[in-house]
């Protein structure tokens, strides 16, 4: 079997071979696949990859999902593990007499869409931390000793039918920390090596990279790398040059991978606003993975002329949003989908109506429809809609396969 084994020397040698730095995630895993792989005996100790980032919302799960896609094209099986875990699904582990279990949503994601038969979801998902569980590591009910035991368990059980791990971490090197269980230290236990995840720019992103290098370096945990992503497509050239340089000359670590923003990756689907707000579909929820932008919002506050020349004149897929009071919005709404249903044309808009409990039952008893208009009540005001969409950043989940599949193609 070839084991992914990550050379004490793979820093050195990837500046050697020149140019990987300014290549995607896939050319530079081509390009050093040599350097990854290395022909060990079945002995060899397996040094796992760990991604982290630098904040929130860098794209660290885009990112490990390019990263085992890439793997499962070089190596047998690919093992994936998320040691501390944070929202959790209930599933099913059928490596356990299908017993329930909860693990982080990460794991479903990557278990399903790559289809990790041969990894256990308790092992794909140690150490979770729900509401309570700090509090209960600090009263000492919960011990260093036993999450350290769980997370090596379970990388060595993943390591069995495994040609390589990854690890993803959660947000930033010292998430965790309160519970002793940093990604940081994680890493150390594991004896992996650190990928870190940045946003673009130049500045700010080495800044960043900074904070978590030195605490890496204070547990011993050699930098195999870094990826930029979401960099601005008209400052791509200028990021990977110059902080691919800076990199180089400042750390001795490659820029493995630079990434230009794909704004789609970042749009939510109706189903994610569903999440968000705790609403529910009075119609349409087959469309519930309809995906809109910022740019695709509209509060309506408008007459229902004015509103219904929207309809017809705005691009088809856009969002509106409204107060429960406006009847004539919804009818309007209704209206304009069965007169482009009649004309054999599809209307991708979507209407959010907010404090939807206060729904005319009139209204809702209206909705007999032998067609199904994406029509999601909410129970916020219509200014909490409109802000909380604005700053809401969608995470990628296992029922999202488009968005999912468009992330896997656009960062190999």
């Amino acid at each position: 079997m070839v084991l992914l084994v990550l050379s004490p020397t793979l820093k050195s040698s990837i500046l050697k071979a020149g140019g990987a730095s300014t290549r995607s995630i896939r050319q530079s895993l081509r390009a050093n696949s040599s350097r990854f792989l290395s022909s060990e005996t079945e002995t060899t100790t397996k040094s796992p990859i760990y991604v982290a980032a630098t904040r929130q919302h860098v794209g660290k799960t885009s990112v490990s999902l390019a990263l085992v896609s890439g793997l499962q094209k070089r190596v047998d099986q690919v093992g994936f593990i998320k040691p501390v875990g944070q929202q959790s699904l209930t599933v099913m582990d059928e490596f356990n007499d299908n017993e329930l279990v909860k693990v982080d949503k990460d794991v479903v994601l990557v278990k399903k869409h790559f289809g990790l038969d041969h990894l256990s979801y308790r092992n794909m998902s140690p150490v979770l931390i729900p509401p309570g569980y700090t509090k209960d590591y600090l009263d000492g009910k919960i011990t260093n000793e036993s999450q350290q035991e769980l997370i090596q368990t379970a990388f060595a059980e993943t390591s069995k039918t495994s040609s390589v791990v990854l690890c993803e971490g959660t947000g930033h090197c010292a998430v965790g920390s309160i519970v002793g269980a940093g990604n940081a230290k994680v890493a150390s236990w594991l004896g992996a090596k650190m990928v870190l995840v940045a946003n673009g720019g130049l500045g700010k992103a080495f800044d960043e990279l900074e904070l978590n290098r030195v605490l890496c370096e204070h547990h011993n945990v050699p930098i195999a790398g870094v990826i930029i992503n979401k960099v601005q497509v008209d400052k791509y050239d200028q990021t990977k040059h110059y902080l691919g340089k800076a990199l180089r000359d400042n750390w001795g670590i490659p820029l493995l991978g630079c990434v230009p923003d794909r704004p789609f990756l970042g749009c939510p689907a109706l189903a994610d606003l569903e999440r968000l707000f705790g609403g529910s579909f009075l119609s349409g929820k087959s469309h519930a993975l309809w995906h809109y932008t910022v740019a695709d919002l509209n509060l309506v506050a408008t007459s229902l002329s004015v509103f219904l020349e929207s309809l017809r004149k705005k691009p088809s897929r856009t969002l509106y949003v409204c107060h429960s009071s406006r009847d004539d919005i919804l009818l309007g709404f209704l209206g304009e989908h069965q007169r482009r249903r009649l004309r054999g044309e599809q209307l991708d808009a979507a209407l959010i109506v907010c404090e939807g409990d206060r729904l005319d039952p009139h209204v809702i008893d209206m909705l007999c429809l032998d067609y199904d208009p994406p029509i999601l009540l909410v129970p916020q005001s219509t200014n909490e809609v409109m802000e909380n969409i604005h700053s809401f950043t969608p995470k990628l989940n296992a029922d999202d396969t488009s968005r999912v599949a468009a992330a896997v193609a656009h960062y190999e």
